[in-house]
């Protein structure tokens, strides 16, 4: 009990990180370029925390007022980012989190400054992160098989071609935009909801890196990835703790071995290397069958 009780706040982080990974996940499947994911937290972060301190909605529907603004937000951003490609799109979505940033820095009387937003009840434990991480991963899993899942998959392999199918890649940008809104937005919320205040540097650059780097290291096509590659990246630092000095030193070389042996992400490295065995293996029964079979008459 005492070992749960040590790390809990440890695997509260990775549910929550791992719904913000999520966020970053859809856009980089639908073959956007986009950065966007701390603005989109922030957001939620923001609005969920002051929807549930200054007013009686309680925590769903605060929760639920915050997932609107970053649907709303996504949809704004789209607008203009949706005709461009590439690192445009990157430099622009940074210039978005960057905004965003400075909006919670000087918009003091609404956030709190620099000091931050504090003492957010906490209404957001493992027993409420868990149900909705299964929820949204399933979420995600089931509009994979749809064919929206199917023309993000066309747009990201090549969008010239997904465009002389007929597919419309501003209308699809579109909904990844939303969708990765409204995921930023609430895992911005739930970290509003289970760490009792948040400051606008919570919402910056190691955030964005970290996201990205959970769903390149984790895989980009299965539902999966995020996942695992979130709660690398944050037990990684605990089990090698007593290695303080070359603690940055031994993360990164790990982080470049896997990339370098897994270039698909551990989940979607494995998962493939997986199905070759399987079909190898099928394939040398199927010959040791035909050589024991005798020619008929």
């Amino acid at each position: 009990m005492s070992f749960i009780l040590t790390y809990r706040p440890l695997f509260d982080l990775i549910c929550i990180y791992t719904v913000l990974a999520y966020s970053q996940y859809v856009a980089l499947r639908a073959g956007l370029f986009s950065l966007a994911t701390p603005g989109f937290a922030s957001i939620g972060g923001y609005a969920g925390a002051i929807l549930l301190k200054e007013t009686s909605l309680g925590p769903v529907l605060s929760a639920i007022g915050a997932i609107l603004c970053g649907v709303a937000a996504g949809l704004i951003l789209s607008l203009p980012l949706a005709r461009l490609r590439g690192a445009f799109q990157s430099i622009a979505t940074i210039g978005f989190v960057q905004i965003m940033v400075s909006l919670a820095l000087y918009a003091q009387p609404l956030t709190g400054g620099p000091l931050g937003m504090n003492a957010i009840p906490k209404v957001a434990g493992a027993t409420v992160l868990v149900p909705i991480l299964i929820v949204l991963a399933a979420l995600l899993a089931v509009i994979n098989r749809t064919g929206i899942g199917r023309a993000f998959d066309a747009i990201r392999q090549d969008y010239t071609v997904a465009m002389s199918l007929g597919i419309s890649v501003s209308r699809y940008f579109r909904y990844a935009f939303a969708l990765s809104g409204a995921i930023g937005a609430l895992g911005g919320c739930l970290l509003a909801f289970n760490t009792y205040s948040i400051q606008p540097d919570v919402f910056g650059f190691p955030m964005l890196v970290l996201v990205i780097a959970a769903v390149i290291l984790g895989g980009r096509s299965m539902v999966a990835g995020p996942l695992v590659g979130t709660a690398f990246l944050i037990i990684l630092p605990e089990l090698i703790r007593p290695l303080a000095d070359a603690r940055l030193l031994l993360q990164g070389l790990l982080l470049i071995l896997v990339i370098i042996y897994l270039p698909q992400g551990i989940v979607d490295s494995l998962s493939h290397r997986w199905k070759l065995r399987r079909a190898g293996n099928g394939t040398r029964g199927a010959e040791g069958k035909g050589a024991h079979e005798l020619p008929s008459a």
